[in-house]
Formats: structure tokens, C-alpha cells, sequence
């Protein structure tokens, strides 16, 4: 794979891109006997797919499960993990019906997304075993769901239909839930942030139900190589949870290159330097991917990227042989469920050499005979980049990984920099259950499904009564002899968001046919579905008509306007409670909570495919308020005076500081830039005095500017070095300059941003710890 990296670093005009290349060696396997105890029927299954032999770390997985004990699995992609809980939960199910003449030992499969929970079925289903096995999520038909609450043995579902349906309905799920052996929570590095804290309480609220109806399940957990998978494993469920680790699957040479698209002739706004779109680059190593014949999954951030990729491609592919074209497609979240099949069974079967996806198919299926990856920009965390790349190189394989480098401050730092991208350990997980926002939405639920006791409320951790108190002044809970009840008429379980969406989804329609096109998240909705957007869906270019936010409907039509929208906020932020803070010399560093306003006010129209505006449109939508935690630093007036820093520089110093620290967090936390925000201002109205803020998106804090607060030295040297660094002369995208700017990055100031930054790092402590007093965040 390397001589393959070679010749795609050699085509002409495309020296100097590939700035590193990593080989990691093959890996023999290491295998284990079949357990005396795995049901023969179940291994026969698995040896006829090809499982001769377990490899070591499945087995030592199963041998935990089948004991009773809590696991997690966590080793590499392409490592066989599924073995180490189907096994015994298989075994299981067919040993019990034997004793009890009836429905087996039951199983509860939990996949982030419906595709990976499909997957497993098609896997399942292979073995053709006399088990009762189907998956039960938001697109089964009701008869569907009725079978598997009155057969079923092994359902495999989402944790937004556990706590949505599940939970809320369990009586009618008694039969199933009571025979319930184990739990598996697949993909479980997934569960970060928000999300993460809403999964935690999700199941705490399963093992509550359970224990109603006389099950006590066995927790088996599935995870791509993680730090400190046993503390994220048990913050995670509330129990105590042994880890595996050792992989003992073969594995082929892996080679990863680091590439960074070159710099365009085009100049961008404040004359800055613009480099070549990561999503072009990627396009053009992904046509010559696939006219190689090398089977070839591009992962792309955005829903848009995707599109353009795949278009790109197949139309670089088409001046090749127009048949090629046929083999390159897009997939994406978005998609009606039967467009997302159609293109999984496509991959599947080899039709398709090339797809560009987001990760809705890293965590979605299982792809086998893939070749090559293109990861165009930084996917955040480094295990997600190796989750990424480890989809190619199945069976053992040798495998290619490219990054392509975003014009964006961290894939600029880290391309220049690998190792601080390959030379450090994976991160741990952060996700705080203790978020009152999160808990007391579960709590409610929780008493909805049955009355909360004094006994119940360690399970949800030490905070839990002061919420549940809270919940009872605001009259949401009502304190009863035999515990606390919900007393409101809605469905507590609809307090809770756990995809921090911010609500129901937006569902795009074709205004003269009534189609449904797709859907959009609700957070989304206001800067890319807003009337007069132009919309990307599956190749095709969309014009919003209206945006209709009390019915949850944009109407849409067919349209190529032959521009780009992009909308443009204003934000603004008022310390609500200042938490911890450490003084840098006369500086003064800062966590706590914060609430923050933001409006979409306009977008603005940009002539493909240069980019240069054309036209600003005003929009009137309301603002949107969240209330959250953020980390900031003050620098008082005479320290900026004294190191020379003009009052008419702060503003732009401020705002391109501020900038590249919101770039640079992912390298301390298990975030990416758009998991988080910024504001700066020369005075802000709450410290009277120069402030830049790096807050989390989502109500209550994720735990990423905590876990800034605590590696702010080592975050904010790199954010300086990586603006100081930079070739460009006045500041671009790969220093200061941001795609998510509500200021059209204006203004800006690159040599007053170090010169800020020089002045807050003079005094700067050493870190309290790179990831803090708590790795995973507060438990």
C-alpha cells in the first residue's frame, strides 16, 4: 500500500502534499479453543462463516460474559468483538428455551445507529440458527414490534427507541425484559459528550426496569481502542466493569499519509491565502481510487461535503468511461431508509468501488474488502481516526488511510506536527451523568415508568436528590409516602433529547409533488434548511421556498441557482457562575457556567465556484438561548498597553485568539470545533476587561472547556504556535480564520493574536493534568 501511496503522491502537480507517511506492521493472530459451554449448534454457525478458531481476546470476552461478569471489549476495527458477545448470548437463548419450553434467555443489542443494528441481523440471520432474532426501531411496522415483544429472544434496536418506546411501554414488554441476560451496548466509544451522559442515564433506567420484573443482565460493551475503557465502560452503566483488551486478531501493514491540499491562486476575504478544499482534494484521490479498481470509502464531515465528493468524483470518473461513474455514490444521514439500504446492499455486493459517507456508515455497517480510506479532515479524536482507517484492510488485508487536511488550524497543526496526531495514546471519553440538564429529563421518565423510591436514587448518582428536589419546586415530580410520582400530562420521556438535537427534526418536502426528500436536525435547521437556502440532497441541488418551524417543514424545489448560501449569526454571552480559576500572572483563567444567545440574522449568496459574494438576504428568526459551561481568560487593560497592544487592535487580536482555540481544543479534548463555540469582545460587560470564551454546545456542558480549563497551557502554546507558524501574512483559514464564523471573519488580527497570547502565556502555570482531576469527566 505504501507503493500505492507513491503513485498518487507522484502524480504531476501534486508535489509537496503528502507531508508524512506511517507504516504500522502486520499483526499474527493469536488464537483460543471454543468454550465447553458454547452451544454446538452456534459454533457450527460461526465455523461455516469462516470462524475456524476464536481468536484469544474473543474468547476471553465470552468467558466473562458467560460468568455473569460486566465486560468491555475494546480492541481494533475489523477485530471480531461481535464473537464476544454473540456467543454467549446465543448460547444462551437456545440453552434456555430448552429448560423452560418457551421464549430463551433474551438479549438486548444497542447500536448507536439503525444500519449497524441491521447489519448484525443480516449476521445474526446467517447463522441460521433456531433462535428468535429481529430488530425493533423507527422502522418497523407495528406487527414487527408486536412480534418482538411476545417471541423474540435477541432484539436489536437503538438507545433512542429504548428510552422513547421501551422504557416508557415496558409492561408490554414484561415477558421479554424479565428474561433478560445480557445487555450489549456495541460502537460504545460513540457515547461521548451529551449524548453520552443521556446513554448513561438510558440505561440506568433499563437496569431499574429489569430489576422490576427479576432480571439482573450482564453488561457487555463493544469499543474501538480507547483509553481507560473499564472507567468509561462503568461510568457508562453504574457498575463495575472488567476490561479487554489484548487484541488477538491478525492484522495487515496499515500505511497512513498525511496530506495537505496546496495553496490556490484565489485569495480569500481580508486577502488571505485560501488552500484547496479538503472535499476537492479528496474527490480526486477517490476517481483515481476507483479507476485502480481499489475499493476505496471516503468519510467526509458535512451532509454537503458527501454530496460534492461523490458528484466530483463520479463526473472526474465519467471523462474516464462513463461506466465507472455508476460506481461511485454518496451516503449520508438524511437518506430515506430504503435509499440507505439500497446502497449498503450495493457496497456489500461489490457494486460500488467507491462511496463517500459520513460517519453514519463508520458506525453504521459492517464493509468488508475495503482497500483504502480518504478521511478528508481531522475526524476530532485519534481513535476515531483509527476507527476510520481500520475500516480498510478486512481479512487481514494490507490497508491504505490518507488524511486530507482541512484549511483549518488543527489539520494544518497536525500535518505539520504528527507527532501530536500518532505519537500519543487514543483519548479517554468525556460525558458528565451528573449534567442536571440531562439527569433531571431522566429522572422524570424514570418516575413515569415507576415511582422514584429513596432506594432508587444512588443508581443515578450522588446529585440525584438535590435534582429530584429541584424537579418537585418546579412541580414536574410530586413526593408521595411510596416515593416520588410524575404528575404532569405529557410523556416524560419527550423532556429528554438525547441526540442534543434541540428537537424534532425538520422534514423537507417537495412543495408540488408533497415528497419527502429528507429530514434535517432541528439544530441545523436554522443556518442550512432557512428560507431561500440552497440544499444538497443525493446530487441534486435544492431551493428552500419556506421554512415552516412550528410545523417542522421546509418546502423545497428543484432548482441550480448557480450560488452557495451560508448563513450568519450574531452571538453573545453573560457569565452566569464563575466555578474554578487560576491567575496567570495578572491574567486570570476561568471555568463555570455561561449563557449564550445566538440569532440568524442573514446568509449571504456565493457564486460557485469561485465563492465570492454576491448578495446578503436578511432573515427574521428568533434567537436561541443555551445555557451551558465555557472557559475564558481575562487580560486587564495596562498589561495589554504595556505589551503594546493598541486599543483599536484588541477587537480582531481577540476574535483570531479566539478562533484557533476553538480550533485547537480537540487536541485535549474528545471534541471537534463544531461541538463548541467562541465569543470574544475588547470589554465584556460581565469582567470589564478583554475576554475571549470557548463554551460547549449543548445545554448544561459537554465537558470539553472543563477539560480545556485544565490542559490550558499545553492548548493554548499550541494555538499559538500554530498561528505564529503559519506562511500566510495577515491570517487564513488554516490559522485564524473560521468556517463557522458568524462575522464572515471580520474583524481579524493574526500578529496581535500571538501578541495576545504571548502576554496570557507569560504567566501560565503548568497544567493541572492534560485531561484534568477526572480523565472521563465527573462521574
Amino acid at each position: 500500500m505504501a507503493g500505492l501511496l507513491d503513485r498518487l503522491a507522484a502524480v504531476p502537480g501534486r508535489e509537496g502534499r503528502l507531508t508524512h507517511v506511517e507504516v504500522r506492521p502486520s499483526r499474527a493472530a493469536r488464537h483460543a479453543d471454543w468454550p465447553a459451554w458454547a452451544a454446538p449448534s452456534v459454533v457450527a454457525g460461526l465455523t461455516a462463516r469462516g470462524v475456524a478458531r476464536p481468536w484469544a481476546h474473543q474468547v476471553e470476552a465470552a468467558e466473562a460474559a458467560w460468568a455473569g461478569r460486566h465486560v468491555v471489549l475494546s480492541t481494533g476495527t475489523a477485530s471480531g468483538k461481535s464473537l464476544g458477545y454473540q456467543l454467549p448470548a446465543l448460547s444462551a437463548a437456545l440453552a434456555g428455551r430448552g429448560e423452560r419450553r418457551g421464549r430463551g434467555a433474551g438479549t438486548l443489542y444497542l447500536a448507536p445507529t439503525k444500519a449497524l443494528a441491521h447489519d448484525q441481523l443480516e449476521s445474526l440471520l446467517a447463522l441460521r440458527l433456531d433462535a428468535r432474532i429481529t430488530t425493533c426501531d423507527g422502522d418497523s411496522s407495528h406487527d414487527e414490534r408486536d412480534w418482538a415483544r411476545a417471541h423474540a429472544e435477541y432484539v436489536l434496536t437503538n438507545p433512542d427507541m429504548l428510552h422513547r418506546s421501551i422504557l416508557p411501554g415496558h409492561q408490554r414488554w414484561a415477558s421479554f425484559l424479565g428474561s433478560l441476560r445480557y445487555v450489549v451496548v456495541d460502537e460504545c466509544h460513540h457515547y461521548r459528550g451529551v449524548f453520552g451522559a443521556h446513554v448513561a442515564h438510558v440505561l440506568r433506567r433499563l437496569r431499574r426496569v429489569c430489576a422490576s420484573y427479576g432480571a439482573s443482565p450482564t453488561f457487555v460493551l463493544a469499543s474501538a481502542t480507547t483509553a481507560e475503557p473499564a472507567l468509561t465502560a462503568a461510568r457508562l452503566t453504574g457498575l463495575d466493569v472488567e476490561a479487554v483488551t489484548d487484541d488477538g486478531s491478525p492484522r495487515g501493514e496499515v500505511t497512513l499519509g498525511l496530506w495537505e491540499p496546496p495553496l490556490t491562486s484565489y485569495v480569500g476575504e481580508n486577502g488571505a491565502p485560501v488552500r484547496r478544499a479538503a472535499t476537492s482534494e479528496t474527490a480526486d484521490l477517490l476517481a483515481d481510487l476507483v479507476a485502480e479498481d481499489v475499493h476505496t470509502l471516503a468519510f467526509v464531515r458535512s451532509r454537503r461535503g458527501v454530496e460534492q465528493v461523490a458528484l466530483t468524483a463520479a463526473g472526474l470518473l465519467e471523462e474516464v468511461d462513463p461506466a465507472l461513474a455508476t460506481r461511485v455514490a454518496a451516503y449520508r444521514g438524511g437518506y430515506l431508509p430504503e435509499e440507505r439500504r439500497a446502497l449498503e446492499g450495493a457496497l456489500r455486493r461489490g457494486e460500488l468501488v467507491g462511496l463517500a459517507a459520513t460517519n453514519a456508515l463508520e458506525l453504521g455497517i459492517d464493509v468488508s474488502g475495503l482497500d483504502a480510506v480518504l478521511i478528508a479532515g481531522f475526524p476530532g479524536t485519534r481513535a476515531a481516526l483509527w476507527q476510520q482507517v481500520g475500516r480498510a484492510g478486512r481479512d487481514a488485508q494490507d490497508a491504505l488511510g490518507i488524511l486530507v487536511a482541512r484549511d483549518d488550524p488543527l489539520d494544518t497543526y497536525l500535518v505539520h506536527h504528527p507527532d501530536a496526531l500518532l505519537g500519543r495514546p487514543v483519548e479517554a471519553h468525556v460525558f458528565d451523568p451528573g449534567n442536571p440538564y440531562v439527569l433531571g429529563p431522566h429522572l422524570c421518565a424514570a418516575a413515569q415508568e415507576i415511582p422514584l423510591t429513596e432506594a432508587d436514587l444512588p443508581i443515578f448518582g450522588p446529585t440525584a436528590r438535590e435534582v429530584v428536589d429541584a424537579l418537585v419546586e418546579r412541580g414536574l415530580l410530586r413526593r408521595r409516602p411510596r416515593g416520588w410520582f410524575w404528575t404532569d400530562r405529557r410523556r416524560a420521556a419527550d423532556l429528554a433529547d438525547i441526540r442534543g438535537a434541540g428537537g424534532s427534526p425538520v422534514t423537507l418536502v417537495e412543495d408540488v409533488t408533497g415528497r419527502v426528500v429528507g429530514t434535517v436536525d432541528a439544530g441545523r435547521a436554522h443556518g442550512t434548511a432557512h428560507t431561500g437556502a440552497v440544499y444538497l440532497h443525493r446530487g441534486e441541488t435544492w431551493l428552500v421556498d419556506e421554512l415552516d418551524l412550528e410545523s417542522r417543514v421546509a418546502t423545497l424545489e428543484r432548482a441550480d441557482p448557480g450560488y452557495t448560501t451560508s448563513a450568519r449569526d450574531v452571538t453573545d454571552i453573560a457569565i452566569v457562575e464563575e466555578r474554578e480559576h487560576r491567575s496567570w500572572g495578572r491574567c486570570r483563567l476561568s471555568f463555570g457556567a455561561v449563557e449564550v444567545s445566538q440569532q440568524v440574522v442573514s446568509y449571504l449568496k456565493r457564486r460557485q465556484p469561485h465563492g465570492d459574494v454576491i448578495g446578503e438576504v436578511p432573515l427574521d428568526l428568533p434567537a436561541t438561548s443555551l445555557t451551558t459551561t465555557a472557559v475564558w481568560w481575562t487580560v486587564p487593560d495596562d498589561v495589554l498597553a504595556a505589551a503594546g497592544l493598541l486599543e483599536a487592535d484588541l477587537p480582531g487580536s481577540a476574535h483570531a485568539a479566539e478562533h484557533c482555540a476553538i480550533g485547537l481544543l480537540p487536541l485535549v479534548a474528545t471534541c471537534d470545533r463544531w461541538d463548541i463555540g467562541g465569543v470574544s469582545t475588547a470589554r465584556h460587560a460581565d469582567t470589564g476587561e478583554l475576554t475571549v470564551f470557548v463554551h460547549d454546545g449543548q445545554p448544561g456542558g459537554a465537558g470539553f472547556s472543563e477539560r480545556g480549563f485544565h490542559a490550558a497551557r499545553r492548548w493554548l502554546t499550541a494555538t499559538r504556535e500554530a498561528i505564529a507558524s503559519c506562511s500566510c501574512e495577515l491570517g487564513c483559514p488554516s490559522c485564524v480564520q473560521s468556517p463557522k464564523c458568524g462575522n464572515q471573519n471580520n474583524p481579524l488580527d493574526k500578529t496581535g493574536a500571538v501578541a495576545l497570547l504571548d502576554v496570557l502565556l507569560s504567566g501560565a502555570e503548568d497544567d493541572a493534568g492534560e485531561n484534568g482531576p477526572d480523565a472521563g469527566g465527573r462521574a
